[in-house]
């Protein structure tokens, strides 16, 4: 249980920092934790291709899950048509 709730908290802090980073795609709480945990496979997925770390422990999950959320929400804006 304590796993969750920790992913959760970092994808929400993940995707807050991308919506942050990528301006005018605020989503709200649900949608930070969507798009911070979602992120969070697209940046390890994306970076691990390239062969790019940003660390490890906490915060290195995070600065993973922020670029993997900035990609995501680039693709979103991309298909809504916003931005």
């Amino acid at each position: 249980m304590e796993g969750i709730i920790v992913t959760l908290i970092l994808g929400a802090v993940a995707g807050w920092l991308g919506s942050q980073i990528y301006k005018g795609s605020g989503l709200g709480l649900l949608g930070n934790i969507v798009v911070g945990i979602i992120g969070g496979f697209i940046g390890y997925w994306g970076l691990g291709k390239l062969g790019v770390s940003l660390g490890t422990g906490y915060l290195g999950y995070i600065l993973t899950a922020a670029v993997g959320a900035i990609v995501l929400l680039f693709i979103i804006n991309l298909i809504s048509g916003r931005r």
